[in-house]
């Protein structure tokens, strides 16, 4: 790679060298913000509150961690998160791979239909009161599945799904249809073990989606005890001094004054941030390799 480097023309290695070096400059300033939430988390009070907090943490101590370890809903607000996802998850490659495969049917009698349907979703919402007042009278509200049925289907998705699924040969529709195939039988056999990459795509921008998920939950959910993960952030964020952490003292093993006030409120909500994240930063860059091909689906034909 050197070699060829160095064979190239002066303009050529001159825009190579800019162009690594801006890449550079663009690594740095997306990481510093995560660093520096890791450094700060792990940092004593007197540094954060001076500001000095940089790339690594300052008087190092896991003070913050502590508080938050210890209290009752966080890894209920973990176990929930993850039954949201999963479930949301699942429904949405499921109901959004039955569509397409409809749509992909030329003779399918609601084909024009369900297009049009679809494509109207795609421009137009019924608002948020009245689709509150919808989810209220079907008698969702603080249960499980107002986390998972609301958005389960997209318009967008079902496009994508039906392009991707006319790039597979029709000839092996046929051939099975011949064996005595049922279109469920296809669908679940052939069409979806040749659609992993669709599938692993979408299927983890739902994750990620529900993961990074919390206005729902505040809009629908009364009892803590079904909180997900991100509500639970964001009651940390609103944080603000020493005497809300002794109002939330009734954390179990949090009953020392001392210890409260050797923890900065801003450590506090940096540790929540780690915690929270840590578990999507861990897996995405294993399925990163799905993103481009499930990004570029759909781009070229219609």
């Amino acid at each position: 790679m050197i070699k060829a480097w160095r064979r190239g023309s002066a303009g050529s290695r001159l825009f190579d060298a800019l162009n690594a070096a801006f890449m550079i400059l663009l690594t740095v300033i997306f990481l510093y913000p995560v660093v520096n939430v890791i450094a700060i988390s792990f940092s004593s009070a007197k540094p954060v509150i001076q500001g000095i907090v940089t790339f690594y943490p300052r008087g190092f101590t896991a003070s913050s961690y502590t508080y938050v370890m210890k209290d009752p809903y966080l890894f209920r607000g973990y176990l929930n998160t993850i039954l949201y996802a999963a479930g949301f998850t699942f429904l949405n490659l499921s109901l959004t791979s039955l569509i397409a495969y409809a749509l992909t049917k030329p003779d399918y009698v609601l084909h024009k239909f369900t297009t049009v349907y679809l494509t109207v979703t795609m421009f137009f919402s019924g608002g948020l009161i009245p689709t509150y007042i919808l989810i209220s009278r079907m008698g969702l509200i603080n249960t499980f599945w107002v986390m998972i049925l609301p958005g389960t289907v997209s318009a967008y998705n079902c496009f994508v799904y039906r392009t991707f699924f006319k790039t597979i040969p029709a000839e092996l529709s046929e051939s099975a249809y011949l064996d005595g195939a049922s279109d469920m039988r296809i669908l679940w056999q052939i069409i979806i073990p040749l659609s992993k990459p669709l599938l692993a795509a979408f299927g983890l921008f739902s994750i990620v989606g529900v993961w990074n998920s919390w206005f729902n939950a505040m809009l629908y959910l009364n009892d803590q005890q079904r909180y997900p993960l991100q509500l639970l952030l964001r009651n940390y964020l609103f944080i603000i001094d020493n005497n809300q952490l002794q109002q939330r003292a009734g954390v179990p093993g949090i009953d020392n004054p001392l210890f409260l006030r050797q923890i900065e409120p801003l450590s506090i909500r940096m540790a929540m941030v780690v915690i929270t994240m840590f578990p999507i930063m861990a897996t995405y860059p294993y399925f990163q390799r799905f993103f481009m091909k499930g990004v570029m689906i759909g781009a070229v034909k219609g």
